[in-house]
């Protein structure tokens, strides 16, 4: 039974995280007189994602759930032709510092002209530092193949290159050796709380201050 001393001098704080994984732009319908946007998933249909966290060593999940699929989607029959998930996050951490603040790191699937599941994205970006409701539009991308003589063979065989771990993007470690390219934005929304980090001596009550007093921590944690 936690006593009266250790609630007040808590050794730990806590980060509760909810939201969802809103949506996604496919690109314009064929025969649009607008050009298509090349931010936007080229074409593509019927496409799901997956989510999962990754964050450092001091940090542990208390509650709820760090990694899920989301349902199918076909894309809208307005203009814009949006992807809606409208997937649910929700998820707490606790931990003893914020190094390794959290990330979320988000692939997205689609069948190829085969009928195989390849991915048509991948994408990353931190937890919002401040508590609040919080929209991110993430860019993705894809690997690519080095040569035309592998993309020749991806082509054939429907086999496209692509992570073995997504974890990886979240990640700067040999991520300079890898050949991408941009392939659309996914919005995702958040709803931050946190609790016991000004007790702890961190300050995150506006941006400006949330900055200054975590980047040192998550210096070595890097955006794409």
């Amino acid at each position: 039974m936690a006593t009266a001393a250790s609630v007040a001098n808590p050794t730990v704080f806590l980060l509760m995280v909810s939201g969802q994984v809103e949506s996604a732009q496919v690109g314009q319908r064929r025969g649009c007189l607008r050009p298509a946007d090349p931010r936007k998933f080229p074409e593509f249909d019927e496409l799901y994602c997956k989510y999962c966290f990754v964050y450092g060593p001091d940090w542990a999940p208390t509650t709820g759930l760090e990694e899920g699929i989301s349902q199918i989607a076909s894309k809208s029959r307005n203009i814009q032709q949006n992807l809606v998930w409208n997937f649910p996050i929700d998820v707490t951490f606790k931990s003893t510092n914020p190094f390794g603040w959290p990330q979320i790191v988000l692939s997205v699937y689609g069948p190829d002209i085969f009928g195989n599941d390849v991915v048509r994205g991948y994408g990353a970006v931190h937890v919002p530092f401040t508590p609040g409701r919080h929209q991110r539009v993430l860019p993705m991308f894809v690997p690519e193949s080095t040569s035309r003589l592998q993309k020749l063979t991806s082509w054939l065989t429907g086999r496209y290159p692509e992570f073995t771990d997504p974890r990886v993007v979240a990640q700067g470690e040999g991520r300079e050796v890898t050949r991408v390219r941009s392939q659309g934005f996914v919005t995702i929304s958040f709803n931050v709380v946190t609790k016991d980090m000004k007790k702890l001596g961190y300050d995150v009550s506006s941006p400006t201050l949330a900055g200054s007093s975590l980047t040192a921590a998550t210096d070595t944690m890097h955006r794409f």
